[in-house]
């Protein structure tokens, strides 16, 4: 049963579990004959849930070097003195994000059907083997959770191939109003390590 812990401290943690997280799947620009201007099309995903895979101390750092330079703007409002922070050089571009999966919509694929996807799901030739290798987390690709009552999200699947990023500020903004929780250091390590580890298995021939 993976514990969740509730963090108010207003920075990003790996572990973080957010809901309603957007992705860009596609941007792009046409010319309107009509109106005779350029028209931006965005196409946007929303994930119900994601959990914050980036590495803590690299949120970290990017959290107090922001601050760092919040405070010095408004510092220097005030008085044109002020030496700056040395540089940007923690700054992070974006977060990586994995979605939560509904752990039934898994077992029979139709957890992408809103993107009109058909997933593997659990064979049902396979049946209680496929679903003993899937909560034991021995499948590299998946890790499964188990929430318990204090967190109001279903079991769930982390897929690790349809990891995406995300802005930090974007995530930061998000975080003020639907935020779930984090998973406690223990699982979040483990998640993170299984994540590592299926980004560095190596690439075999067909």
């Amino acid at each position: 049963m993976i514990k969740v812990e509730t963090i108010t401290d207003g920075r990003i943690h790996q572990g973080d579990i957010l809901q309603n997280v957007e992705y860009i799947e596609q941007c792009s620009t046409e010319y309107n004959e009509v109106e005779k201007k350029d028209e931006l099309t965005i196409s946007k995903i929303t994930f119900p849930y994601v959990i914050v895979l980036t590495q803590d101390c690299d949120l970290l750092h990017d959290y107090n070097s922001r601050s760092e330079w919040d405070e010095f703007k408004q510092k220097s409002d005030d008085d044109n003195e002020v030496n700056p922070p040395s540089n940007h050089d923690k700054f992070l571009f974006s977060v990586i994000v994995a979605p939560l999966y509904n752990l039934d919509h898994f077992y029979d694929g139709s957890h992408l059907s809103d993107l009109g996807q058909k997933m593997c799901g659990t064979p049902s030739k396979k049946g209680a083997y496929a679903t003993n290798v899937l909560k034991q987390n021995k499948n590299p690709r998946y890790h499964f959770l188990a929430f318990g009552d204090d967190i109001d999200i279903v079991n769930s699947v982390v897929d690790f191939k349809h990891y995406f990023t995300v802005n930090v500020n974007y995530l930061k903004r998000v975080k003020e109003n639907h935020y779930k929780g984090k998973v406690s250091a223990l699982y979040r390590e483990l998640i993170c390590q299984r994540f590592a580890a299926f980004l560095s298995r190596i690439a075999l021939p067909d």
